[in-house]
């Protein structure tokens, strides 16, 4: 994934972005950057790897380095950024947040020029170089924007620091990350969690709709193109990756993880299932509150029968090889005896994708004394790989665990029933559950229905993306 943060003021902002950019960095692990404008100096920028070390490490004594009253910086899981761009539009800096999927293809087409391609890094392309090139296609910025915005498969939310010291922020055409605009006594900035602005003194001034593309100065916002009407905001933003105080549309992260809890728990309740626990936990940290919400209405309490060891390894995705991350979940996870040993569990993660961690946590559960661990799934079988947004490590479909175990079941032809094997209370859906079960070693396995997500949510299903579930753009 990615985030960015951004501002303009009378003032030198250069600590609001530093410390803005850091509240984004459980959106990615691999780059960070910032680019500042100041009238003398010109455009500056630092990009550092962040990988086994936070941003806020990396970047500590920015201030003294930079100097500017406009500046930009990101939080990026791809490409270094942000980029400096000299191009006839003028000189730049340039930060993206999305995913092209037809990036050969648009170089193929419109940049190719005896037969290579400038923005090519180590044979693959930058995304970011390739957003600029295609926005310098165009005689403006604005046009360029819209240009990149039509042409590309995939999403793409641009935020650009002009020489000059003004910033253009373009959130994606479907508007399926947010973008939002705060407002201080001297300026103006733009982020993508609201918290990071509301801890920095910003009061909440604008939400770009999607597509919509706006200048900001120290003195006003103005908009250079109007929004498009269709939204399709994604619902893993509150399921999953959004940060449990950020506010999308409206609508609360934490809160949403509660209600989405409680519409599991009653559900449960209805068909009988699970009801006889001994404690409500949730897979740290994200199925946390979803398990609150949950344990708020089931008869059976919450609980945290493990705790992950954190300061040394904070985030769960890093290290970048899979079988030391495995190594790491489990060095993870100190259990706590009196809440494990002979107790009938239930655990709520966020979401299911390739199972492999889960398995170990059960399998982990069960080794210090467990008599069942039942899981829930706080959204719906995983069935197609996000093409929008990268959140996902999966490099194919079938690293997805319902994809598998459908392969496993019925072969290929299972696959024309994907939305069967969605729903648990179809035969397809039955045997898919049973046979994870089996193989992960769970006593129960039930996930959200999509219904249900949508109604934690609140917002109007045609407003919120759901491709990841039901393969519906």
């Amino acid at each position: 994934m990615g985030g960015f943060f951004g501002a303009v003021s009378e003032r030198d902002c250069i600590i609001d972005v530093f410390f803005g950019v850091d509240y984004h960095s459980h959106l990615g692990t691999r780059r960070g950057g910032m680019a500042a404008y100041d009238e003398e100096i010109g455009l500056q920028r630092e990009i550092h790897n962040i990988e086994n070390s936070p941003f806020r490490t990396k970047f500590e004594g920015i201030t003294e380095e930079m100097k500017g009253r406009a500046c930009i910086g990101c939080i990026s899981d791809s490409d270094p950024q942000p980029l400096l761009i000299r191009s006839e539009l003028g000189k730049y800096a340039l930060c993206t947040v999305g995913a092209i999927n037809n990036s050969e293809e648009l170089v193929e087409k419109y940049l190719t020029t005896g037969g290579h391609f400038s923005a090519m890094t180590g044979g693959k392309v930058n995304s970011t170089e390739l957003v600029a090139a295609l926005i310098s296609q165009k005689s403006s910025f604005v046009e360029g924007i819209k240009f990149v915005q039509d042409v590309i498969d995939g999403s793409m939310s641009i935020l650009i620091l002009k020489e000059g010291g003004s910033i253009i922020a373009a959130r994606d055409k479907m508007g399926r990350i947010p973008v939002l605009l705060g407002k201080d006594d001297e300026g103006y900035c733009v982020t993508f969690e609201s918290f990071a602005y509301d801890k920095l003194g910003y009061t909440p001034e604008k939400e770009l709709g999607p597509g919509e593309i706006v200048e900001i100065t120290s003195k006003k916002i103005e908009v250079l193109s109007e929004a498009r009407k269709e939204m399709k905001i994604c619902a893993f933003l509150w399921t999953y990756y959004g940060y449990p105080t950020s506010i999308y549309e409206g609508v609360n992260v934490e809160a949403m993880r509660y209600r989405n809890g409680e519409i599991m728990a009653e559900t449960d309740r209805k068909n009988g299932i699970a009801q006889d626990l001994d404690y409500v936990a949730g897979v740290p940290d994200s199925g946390t509150p979803h398990a609150i919400g949950y344990a708020n209405v089931s008869e059976a309490d919450f609980a945290r029968p493990f705790i992950k060891y954190t300061p040394t390894w904070p985030r769960s995705f890093m290290p970048s090889n899979q079988k030391e991350r495995n190594k790491v979940a489990k060095m993870k996870l100190v259990p706590v005896h009196e809440l494990i040993e002979g107790k009938k569990l239930l655990f709520v993660d966020d979401s299911i994708v390739r199972g492999t961690q889960l398995r170990e946590t059960v399998d982990f559960l069960y080794e210090n004394g467990a008599k069942e661990v039942h899981i829930r799934s706080a959204c719906p079988p995983i069935m197609y790989g996000c093409k929008y947004l990268n959140f996902s490590r999966s490099t194919s479909e079938m690293e997805l665990i319902a994809r598998q175990t459908i392969m496993e079941l019925e072969g290929e032809e299972g696959f024309k029933y994907l939305e069967e094997y969605s729903d648990g209370s179809t035969e397809r859906g039955k045997k898919m559950r049973k046979a994870i079960c089996e193989k992960m070693h769970f006593s129960s396995l039930e996930y959200q229905s999509l219904e249900g997500v949508i109604k934690s949510i609140g917002l109007p299903e045609c407003k919120v993306c759901t491709y990841c579930w039901n393969g519906k753009e």
